[in-house]
């Protein structure tokens, strides 16, 4: 995946604010509604909610400029400090003693021979047993106990994370996602989950002694260039002219399963919110509803003839939509 830094357009001083409006913007230039003829519009448009989910939130971009985790999010590999070529025991043609080591029925079991490979291979492995190893010469010896071997390898959980977008959430969908553990895995998303919900995979997890652990996959829902939720509700701002407000007029409305016409009545001021029955999210109480809220949009260029229309208006016929307030 490309840099989320180059996927949203913006420079790495940018302020919280910048992305996310270069997000908004692009959001809805890439939206797969606004590119039905285009078969990469999907995939330009995850890339770009993948961008989002790192530099969206402060701690993940953090983590990314530091060069933590990549750009989708998953840990870079770092190898271990201090061991290959510039260890201080790996210098060229330098033989020294090394250890060999088998786990068997008999227990943790240990040879001595000779290589190139320098000293402190048994601190390594005291160190990745958490210095479960025990025996009498200098604390390391010939057998290592079972039970602490388990107690090294515990089950585990595994944590991810998944970005699904508005229609996704509304309807369902599978996601195969890539663990950090190297497995893919394949993920049932109900409909009407909530942002933020976690779901568990169980037995998905890392191997342990009282068996594997589960996944844990945390789902954002990727904001939406038209629609904001809240709860099992949609809402809109709905563009409609000044003819259309004054006069009253059937105008189209997008909603998650396609648009749908709506009537708009005489005399209509900005703010007045109108209710879609049925036409938000499927939740545990039922299906929400979608509310649009009438934003009265002037043509963007000056027009003489309004401009004089409206100089006689407030001159024969003025009124105060303040009086309340004042």
């Amino acid at each position: 995946m490309r840099d989320p830094y180059d996927v949203l357009g913006v420079q790495k001083s940018a302020s919280a604010d910048e992305v996310k409006r270069a997000y908004r913007k692009l959001a809805k230039k890439l939206h797969p509604d606004a590119n039905k003829n285009d078969p990469k519009a999907a995939q330009r448009f995850a890339e770009l909610n993948s961008a989002y989910e790192i530099l969206g939130e402060e701690d993940k971009r953090k983590a990314f400029d530091r060069g933590e985790i990549d750009a989708e999010g998953k840990p870079r590999f770092r190898g271990f400090e201090g061991f290959g070529a510039g260890h201080p025991g790996a210098g060229a043609g330098r033989e020294s003693a090394f250890e060999t080591f088998s786990f068997g029925p008999e227990g943790f079991r240990r040879s001595s021979g000779r290589g190139g490979l320098g000293g402190g291979f048994e601190d390594i492995i005291k160190d990745m047993f958490g210095g479960a190893a025990r025996g009498t010469r200098g604390g390391f010896g010939s057998t290592f106990d079972p039970e602490d071997f388990g107690a090294a390898a515990q089950s585990r959980d595994i944590q991810a994370a998944l970005t699904i977008t508005l229609p996704e959430a509304a309807s369902g969908t599978t996601k195969r996602v890539h663990l950090p553990s190297g497995k893919d895995v394949e993920v049932k998303i109900p409909a009407g989950l909530a942002d933020g919900q976690q779901i568990r995979l169980r037995g998905q997890g890392l191997p342990g002694p009282g068996g594997p652990g589960d996944v844990l996959i945390s789902v954002t829902i990727a904001p939406h260039p038209v629609f904001n939720r809240d709860g099992n509700d949609l809402r809109i701002d709905l563009p409609v002219t000044l003819y259309e407000a004054v006069l009253g007029a059937k105008v189209r409305v997008p909603t998650l399963t396609g648009a749908v016409d709506l009537a708009v009545p005489a005399g209509s001021s900005s703010g007045r919110i109108f209710r879609l029955k049925g036409k938000g999210l499927k939740g545990k109480t039922g299906q929400g509803d979608l509310y649009a809220t009438i934003r009265i949009v002037l043509p963007e260029q000056g027009d003489p003839e309004l401009d004089e229309l409206m100089r006689r208006w407030r001159d024969n016929k003025p009124y105060n939509p303040r009086r309340d307030i004042e």
